[in-house]
């Protein structure tokens, strides 16, 4: 046997010719295998110091919620979706990234997000901090605070920033420059602690200090005092009389807090801070008056090119919402702030050259989410899982019955609150009857099994997709915190 699959792969590699005379070489799918082999010999290793780097972070992307994603897309682009290339998926370079905390088989964001920024895991719900701290024990932080990647490039000269449509101060973003020995002292800390300060506090002094220069994303409540309304009519949520948009100002900084706002932002090096929600920034479902995650990221990268001239810049961007989606169990949000991702992924390839800029997307950790069979070609993402038409392509466009005689959804989850137990009949399951127009609607909450009024994270590999300078290191099955390292060995290799 293996005589015969060396003599195969000889065959294949030996000669194009030869491969031609196989009796499926006209076939399109063995055309097109034929091309993919040669684009995978024509790589060369790009091993150049990079100037920039990008890491663009989709919270909750994990490889079932990408799927999904490019699904929709395709589906949306008028394909069957199965064939579509997301941008980050054309990428040359792949690996898989294991993202356990150190006291925690399933992840939470705060310890992913230091993982990726600083190269050392820890426990679930810190920042900026070792193992060695005890999670809301602010005495603990004294000796275990770890650099950011941020702060590196900062002290090497150059200009760094972040995006999200998440709070700024919530864990991803938050994990680029603060210490924290919660993720929740984000605009208010325990009677006592006095050994750091809050998060958001955290961000103004990194946007003083030059660490942090261009700031965009939701959260404007952690910045201003519950005796404060901001911009659209809702009150903060730190001490009286406090207020950091302010301070942040008074320094030279330029606030934006809303689409008119953003688009008069200046490029010139002036430090950016943009807080376009009281919490975190609209579904891309149902954005109005502030910018897109691709808008966002585009001025950024436009900023951030200024400000550092030709040092080079860093820049985190986050789809922060793509998790919260998630947690609903409403899918149709998922897969259209995953779409605003890819868009960012997109921009960020566009303004950037990849002989200069390594840029990395991933995702922090994945879903509880589920996908039934067995669903013909073509069935909507969202909706019911059609019939394989054997004679055919395209699904029958009758719905696949389960053993209770009711239709079902290609996704699911696993627990959420669309659980099909009912504690008002002893957590008996009855599913009840679904149309195809039900399961397709923009606010469907996807079946689930066990319930939880909020749909958990889960704890399997995510993707690591990478082009530009030493891109090639990612590769394998690797742990979350390696990512930065080839980040700094992209950028400090002789």
């Amino acid at each position: 046997m293996k005589t015969i699959a060396t003599s195969f792969v000889a065959l294949i590699a030996a000669n194009a010719v030869v491969a031609q005379d196989i009796p499926q070489a006209e076939n399109a799918w063995f055309a097109a295998g034929q091309a993919e082999i040669a684009k995978q010999l024509a790589k060369t290793p790009n091993t150049t110091k990079a100037k920039n780097v990008i890491i663009l972070i989709s919270d909750g992307n994990g490889v079932g919620t990408n799927y999904a994603s490019r699904i929709f897309a395709g589906q949306q682009d008028g394909g069957f979706g199965d064939e579509y290339i997301q941008p980050h998926e054309g990428f040359p370079n792949l690996a898989l990234a294991k993202t356990y905390n150190v006291n925690a088989q399933t992840p939470d964001s705060a310890g992913t997000g230091t993982a990726m920024m600083t190269g050392v895991k820890t426990k679930a719900g810190v920042l900026g901090v070792n193992e060695n701290v005890k999670r809301g024990e602010c005495a603990t932080i004294t000796g275990n605070t770890v650099a950011s990647f941020n702060e590196i490039m900062s002290d090497l000269g150059k200009a760094t920033g972040i995006v999200s449509t998440a709070r700024l101060t919530h864990a991803t973003p938050a994990a680029a420059y603060s210490k924290s020995v919660d993720r929740n002292f984000e605009a208010t800390l325990p009677e006592g602690c006095t050994e750091q300060k809050d998060i958001a506090a955290q961000l103004i002094d990194a946007m003083e200090t030059g660490v942090i220069d261009v700031a965009l994303g939701g959260g404007r409540r952690n910045f201003i005092g519950a005796d404060i309304e901001g911009e659209e009519g809702k009150a903060g949520r730190r001490a009286e009389g406090e207020n950091l948009i302010a301070a942040a100002t008074e320094m030279g900084a330029y606030y934006a807090w809303d689409q008119a706002t953003f688009d008069a932002a200046p490029k010139d090096g002036t430090p950016l801070l943009g807080l376009f929600e009281s919490s975190h920034m609209k579904y891309e479902a149902d954005r109005d008056n502030e910018p897109s995650l691709a808008e966002m990221t585009g001025a950024a990268i436009e900023a951030l090119k200024v400000k550092s001239g030709d040092n080079g810049f860093f820049l985190q961007v986050e789809a922060g919402r793509v998790d919260h989606a998630n947690h609903d169990g409403n899918l149709a949000r998922v897969v259209r702030d995953q779409k605003a991702m890819a868009d960012a992924v997109a921009m960020a390839d566009a303004m950037t050259d990849d002989a200069d800029t390594l840029i990395i997307v991933t995702a922090d950790h994945e879903h509880a989410i589920a996908f039934n069979g067995y669903c013909g070609r073509g069935s909507d993402i969202l909706g019911l899982c059609m019939g394989i038409d054997g004679a055919g392509v395209v699904n029958t466009g009758e719905p696949e019955l389960a053993d209770d005689g009711q239709p079902y959804t290609v996704a699911g989850y696993l627990n959420g609150a669309g659980s099909i137990l009912r504690e008002d009949m002893n957590w008996a399951g009855v599913r009840p009857a679904l149309t195809q127009d039900e399961a397709t609607d923009l606010d469907y909450t996807q079946q689930a099994l066990v319930p939880k009024s909020s749909e958990t994270h889960s704890g399997e590999d995510v993707a690591i997709y990478a082009k530009g300078p030493w891109a090639h290191l990612v590769d394998g099955t690797l742990e979350q915190n390696v990512i930065f390292h080839v980040m700094h060995h992209a950028v400090t290799a002789e």
